[in-house]
C-alpha cells in the first residue's frame, strides 16, 4: 500500500491541534508558519512530539546573494513583479495575510518564538537550488492563488476577472504557454523537542 496505505488527510486549522492526532518522531511547518498564532501552533507541536523528536521548520532560502540565473533555460521567465502589480491593482497596495492585513510586511521572529516554546536548536541545512524547471500558465496560476497575499477568497465577485487578467499576463509574456525558472535553495532548520534529542543527532 506504500505511503498512501499509512497516511490520513485531516483538514483542519494549525491553531487547532492536537485534534486527537496523537503523538509522532518528526512534525513539520513551512512558510505557513508566518500566518499561523505562532506562540500556540510551536507550544502545542512540542507537546506533540515524543521525547527525542523533532520540529522541521522549511523554506525557500532567504539570504542568497547571487540572483538566480535564467540564462540557457528555453523559455522565458515569469515576471512575479509584473504579478504582483496586478495583485496590488485588485487588492490594494497593502499586502493581505489570510483574513488580515500585514502593513509592516511578513512578520519574522521564528526562531524566538520556537526556543521561548521549548525547542533545543536549531540545526540549519541548505539543500542546494538551481534546477531547471518548467512551468505551465496553470501552474503559474495555481501558484499565485495558493499564496495567502493573493488566496482565491481574497478577491470574491473579482476572482474571475483576476485570472483572466492574469493569464492574459501570462500569454502575452509566453505565446508558447510555457515559463522557465530555476529552483531555489532550501533552508531546512531542525528544533529539537528536548536537548536529550539535539545530543544524539550531533553524535551520529
Amino acid at each position: 500500500a506504500g505511503v498512501a496505505g499509512k497516511a490520513r488527510w485531516v483538514r483542519a486549522r494549525a491553531e487547532e491541534l492536537p485534534a486527537g492526532l496523537g503523538t509522532f518522531t518528526v512534525a513539520t511547518l513551512a512558510q505557513s508558519f508566518h500566518w499561523m498564532d505562532q506562540a500556540l501552533v510551536a507550544a502545542t507541536l512540542r507537546d506533540m512530539l515524543r521525547p527525542g523528536g523533532a520540529l522541521v521548520h522549511i523554506s525557500d532560502l532567504k539570504t542568497e546573494t547571487e540572483p538566480r540565473s535564467f540564462g540557457g533555460l528555453p523559455h522565458p521567465a515569469v515576471s512575479y513583479p509584473a504579478v504582483d502589480d496586478l495583485v496590488r491593482r485588485y487588492l490594494g497596495p497593502v499586502r493581505r495575510a489570510g483574513q488580515g492585513v500585514l502593513p509592516q510586511g511578513t512578520p519574522g521572529g521564528e526562531t524566538g518564538v520556537l526556543r521561548r516554546a521549548g525547542f533545543a536548536g536549531p540545526e540549519r541545512h541548505v539543500v542546494p537550488g538551481g534546477q531547471a524547471l518548467e512551468r505551465t500558465v496553470d501552474d503559474v496560476v495555481a501558484g499565485v492563488f495558493s499564496m495567502s497575499f493573493s488566496a482565491p477568497h481574497l478577491f470574491g465577485a473579482r476572482r474571475d476577472d483576476f485570472e483572466a487578467e492574469l493569464r492574459r499576463l501570462l500569454g502575452d509574456a509566453s505565446p508558447s504557454g510555457w515559463f522557465s525558472e530555476r529552483q531555489p535553495s532550501t533552508e531546512v532548520f531542525v528544533w529539537w523537542r528536548d536537548a536529550a534529542g539535539r545530543d544524539v543527532s550531533s553524535r551520529s
